[in-house]
């Protein structure tokens, strides 16, 4: 208990340079008195802890000592913060980074500490990419990895989705991984704002030499906001239905689960059937028919006309199956 609170109190100092026995007290959730004998004891055992006295005074580490966790350099204590996604890391070229600041922890903990590692990967493990749904590691990650975390500019070859090739001048800002593919948040240069590039469409990238002028981005905002807005376009076409009780409770397991809670809040009043009326956004009336299909009895669908006849359709055609 002593030992961790003597730790604590190093690394209080270490981070905020100066405090008085009151915060550190406070902190600690001790007394002064404590804080003064826990000094003492640091003290003693080597490590430089000085008591300025008078107004402003307090504790602080002398000669800018440093515990050993702080070995880390800059590429290291990157990746640690990382290090709970392992094969990101490889796909970047962070794995070696991880490992030697994973080693450099190890080391500065108490040694009934140390499976703490082997301990926490044999209970967690994050899979992200989707099933049936093999993730993409694209050849050129590496080299846009390197811009992102060094701030440096980027000249790009991208394949647009008609297969056209463009040249691009990119300030990159941040890497994405979402379902096994990777993107990539960057701002063209001499531009305003932000755009998404999937990195497995880059042909060629050359990675400048002088570091462009980083601003505030908050990437993961931005990629939430930039979502949302790509769910939101991919639902471009619309299907009115009536439910049944049964129907609304499957209705978000069917489909887009946003677009299914939209529909339900703006359900109308129930019929002489305990059916309600839905608006529902779908991608295209082909996803539509898919989807809804699941349904089966718990829906009717009522426009557009062209998929109420395929569903009309489809409702003869099983019941010719079971007679």
């Amino acid at each position: 208990m002593r030992a961790a609170r003597l730790i604590k109190m190093v690394l209080l100092l270490q981070n905020r340079r100066t405090m008085t026995a009151a915060e550190l007290a406070a902190e600690l959730e001790v007394s002064e008195r404590t804080v003064s004998r826990d000094v003492l004891a640091l003290s003693e055992a080597g490590i430089p802890v000085y008591a300025d006295r008078g107004r402003g005074g307090g504790y602080r580490l002398v000669g800018g000592y440093r515990t050993r966790l702080t070995g880390l350099d800059r590429s290291e204590a990157e990746a640690l913060f990382l290090s709970g996604v392992p094969a990101a890391l490889r796909a970047m070229g962070r794995a070696d980074a991880a490992l030697a600041a994973r080693l450099k922890l190890s080391a500065a903990l108490l040694p009934e500490l140390r499976d703490a590692p082997e301990s926490a990967a044999g209970r967690f493990h994050l899979d992200a990419p989707g099933w049936w749904q093999p993730p993409e590691t694209p050849p050129l990650l590496p080299a846009v990895a390197e811009a992102v975390w060094e701030d440096l500019p980027l000249t790009a070859h991208y394949r647009r989705r008609d297969g056209t090739r463009v040249a691009r001048e990119l300030e990159p800002y941040g890497l994405i991984l979402k379902a096994g593919a990777w993107y990539l948040a960057a701002r063209p240069r001499g531009g305003a704002g932000h755009r998404v590039y999937r990195v497995a469409r880059f042909a060629e990238v050359t990675v400048g030499e002088v570091p462009f002028a980083r601003e505030e981005f908050d990437l993961a905002g931005f990629w939430a906001e930039r979502a949302a807005e790509f769910a939101r376009a991919l639902l471009r076409e619309e299907v009115e239905l009536w439910l049944t009780e049964a129907g609304r409770g499957m209705l978000r397991h069917v489909t887009d689960r946003a677009a299914a809670e939209e529909a339900l809040r703006g359900a109308g009043p129930r019929d002489a059937r305990g059916r309600r009326r839905v608006t529902l956004r779908v991608e295209s009336l082909d996803v539509a028919y898919s989807q809804l299909l699941a349904l089966g009895p718990e829906a009717e669908i009522t426009a557009p006309a062209a998929l109420r006849e395929r569903f009309a359709a489809a409702a003869r055609r099983m019941a010719a199956h079971y007679g």
